[in-house]
């Protein structure tokens, strides 16, 4: 199986995403995602099947697949978009629009309305006509079918009246030219309130193509520094970058020291000091410094491109929320086209009146709107993963941007989550033969040096001096600790309890020092608890969110931390077996959360209901959680928590409006209180409303 990745225009609401998504599944493809905000499509197809076949299948639909990946003849269509197509239109519709207002003789002449409509109805139904058509052959007609609908009856309808010399009372041509027009215009103001939900990603997008200072070799041997977009570099590629550059892929430093600006994808809006060994991702700023860096990934696998890829992924699936509006969408328009078959016939049985009973039809297929249905839920998805993105915060699906309006818990692995993982000195005695503190730490140090033990490596950083001891002989006893041996023949080692049980009954301790088996003295060490972790508790405490703390650490050590951050529930000693059983039956209680970062959290995070990682977890916990932090740190959890209820909660004013809008819209359009030219503005701004609805999510306050 072969991802395949395209980018299709003309799709205007979820109606049109459903119906490319029946076509390729149809077509025997899988995993098909297509996300009607801007326009990805993404499927998995057999090696064997012809992209091509089905790019012109999908253009066949009314839709346009581009991308340089395809060998296809791109038709450039006349006009490029639909402020062009409004703007011709509008020339030829303020003249039949005045006629209303100011008595012109020539402009009440039958014929003299037709030469203006026309080229307006042939713009429209090239658009709308074509797209009605396909939608229809395909089983799924979509938006344009009402519109094309309206705007043909208008003007056959008025054709016929001026064929047949029958008066003004049978001449709707500026109804036919007008529902055109603003619908254009409806249209557009649409896109312009789409594309801003997606300004935040753009943004990310944006800082993906840059130059970079690429470094070569000349025949003498020498640097030479030239400039290549970032897309050519690959994995191994020398680059050069200075103070102000954006930096162009991911990259290991090599050489000079900087400060580094990370918020475009971490959030964190403080620099970060950088130097040798340390890593850049790509999209970051340097803004101070000059460093020489080695890439470590391509562009298109860098950080900043899956960060992209994740959440063009998440926007293009569907939370459960939007499935009650799918079922409703697809049985809409059929429903609005009868109702509007019965308000011709009522009205006129009723008035007897054609031209009024022609009206009111018109009004109610230009006024209904499946569009606000379907936008209700992409609008406010985009909106909340794009501001996640933009925070340090990816959500892999919308399911999970959704699933946090219901989190009532929230458990904690405890090493590497709420604390850093990175071991710092907290005690220490001497109790035997030596006196000198100096002379202890030194002899403590010089064997620790040799183990790459994360505690040994604590007291390496801590205790580090020039005057070490020099060892005749040094070893690793496994299970025991370092054992080194003097000229002298002394022994010395530095090891567990299981090395000192002989000479104390105190297990308490980390490290023992003994010198021919006799005690010398102990180190105690502690796990440096994250600065944020109190705070984080003491947040979800206030929104009546009870904490759990599930570690396999040693309960004592688990009840300090617990009681040192005000956790309320503590699970200590427990096997990832027995993690897993645990989560599995509290998620089953009540809705949980389970924040993570090592191989043995992976079983737990993926039987939460929310799996949360974070980002210097390790990768299997990464690829097993639903919403990664990519802030190093527990400081945007409030965020994400209160992005997805506050996400979720906007999906639901879309769709009450969306809702309501029709609900009211339809019987008003019915009984002729609005006229189509009114129907098709409203019908408009209905969209504009959900878009401007979900874009204050970008300012809102969620915490």
């Amino acid at each position: 199986m072969e991802t395949v990745n395209w980018k299709v225009e003309g799709m205007t609401c979820s109606n049109c995403a459903l119906t490319i998504s029946k076509y390729l599944e149809k077509e025997g493809l899988e995993n098909v995602m297509v996300n009607p905000i801007d326009g990805d499509v993404r499927f998995d197809a057999p090696e064997q099947t012809s992209k091509e076949q089905l790019a012109k299948g999908i253009n066949a639909l009314g839709y346009q697949v581009t991308g340089e990946q395809l060998a296809l003849k791109e038709r450039k269509p006349f006009f490029k978009g639909h402020l062009q197509r409004f703007l011709f239109c509008l020339v030829f519709t303020l003249p039949l629009l005045m006629h209303m207002f100011v008595h012109v003789h020539w402009l009440m002449n039958p014929w003299v309305q037709f030469a203006l409509t026309l080229p307006v109805y042939m713009v429209g139904m090239s658009y709308f006509g074509v797209s009605a058509v396909k939608s229809i052959r395909n089983g799924v007609p979509n938006m344009n079918v009402l519109i094309a609908l309206g705007a043909t009856a208008a003007f056959f309808y008025s054709l016929a009246g001026a064929i047949l010399n029958l008066g003004a009372d049978f001449l709707f041509f500026e109804t036919a030219a007008t529902i055109i027009t603003l619908v254009f215009l409806g249209y557009y103001m649409e896109d312009a309130s789409i594309q801003s939900t997606q300004k935040a990603l753009n943004k990310l997008v944006k800082s993906q193509k840059v130059m970079a200072n690429m470094i070569a070799f000349d025949d003498q041997h020498q640097e030479v520094v030239f400039p290549v977009e970032n897309t050519q570099l690959r994995s191994g590629d020398l680059v050069l970058i200075k103070s102000g550059d954006q930096v162009p892929a991911d990259c290991k430093i090599l050489w000079g020291e900087g400060s580094v600006d990370e918020s475009i994808i971490t959030g964190e809006s403080l620099p970060l000091e950088k130097g040798p060994k340390d890593h850049l991702i790509g999209g970051s700023i340097l803004t101070d410094g000059t460093v020489k860096a080695q890439v470590t990934s391509a562009a298109d696998a860098s950080v900043l491109s899956n960060i992209i890829n994740l959440v063009k992924r998440a926007q293009g699936e569907k939370p459960p929320v939007q499935r009650m509006a799918d079922r409703i969408s697809a049985v809409f328009i059929p429903a609005v086209l009868v109702i509007a078959v019965l308000t011709f016939v009522i009205t006129w049985i009723v008035l007897n009146d054609p031209g009024s009973a022609l009206k009111h039809s018109i009004a109610v297929l230009v006024i209904a709107c499946p569009c606000a249905m379907g936008l209700a839920t992409p609008a406010a998805i985009a909106v909340g993963l794009g501001r996640a993105a933009r925070n340090g915060i990816l959500f892999r699906n919308a399911k999970s941007l959704e699933s946090f309006k219901s989190i009532r818990q929230v458990v904690f692995d405890k090493t590497g989550t709420l604390t850093t993982g990175k071991f710092v000195v907290s005690n220490f005695a001497v109790t035997g033969i030596l006196t000198e503190e100096e002379a202890f730490k030194n002899m403590v140090f010089s064997l620790e040096k040799y183990s790459n033990h994360p505690i040994a490596s604590a007291i390496r950083d801590t205790w580090k001096t020039r005057n070490e001891t020099r060892w005749a002989s040094i070893r690793e006893i496994k299970g025991l600790g370092m054992e080194g041996k003097t000229k002298e023949g002394d022994v010395w080692m530095a090891g567990s309890y299981a090395a000192a049980a002989h000479a104390t009954t105190d297990d308490s301790r980390n490290v023992y020092l003994l010198k021919n088996n006799a005690l010398v003295g102990w180190v105690d060490v502690k796990d440096e608890i994250r600065p944020e972790a109190a705070k984080v508790i003491a947040y979800l405490h206030k929104k009546n969110i009870s904490t759990i703390l599930l570690s396999g650490d040693r309960k004592q050590k688990c009840d300090a931390l617990a009681t040192q951050l005000g956790i309320m529930e503590v699970h200590a000693e427990k096997t990832p077996e027995q993690k897993l059983q645990l989560i599995e039956q509290l998620a089953h209680q009540t809705p949980t959360a389970m924040v993570g970062d090592g191989i043995n959290d992976a079983p737990a995070l993926a039987k939460a209901t929310i799996g949360i990682s974070l980002s210097d977890a390790s990768q299997v916990a990464m690829q097993t959680a639903d919403v990664v932090l990519m802030n190093k740190g527990l400081t945007m959890l409030p965020e994400a928590l209160g992005l997805g209820k506050h996400t979720f909660l906007t999906i639901k004013q879309n769709l009450f409006w969306a809702f309501l809008y029709n609900i009211i819209a339809i019987p008003v359009a019915a009984f002729g209180f609005l006229t189509p030219t009114v129907g098709a503005l409203v019908m408009g701004l209905s969209d504009v409303v959900l878009a401007g609805n979900s874009v204050r999510l970008f300012v809102k306050k969620v915490q």
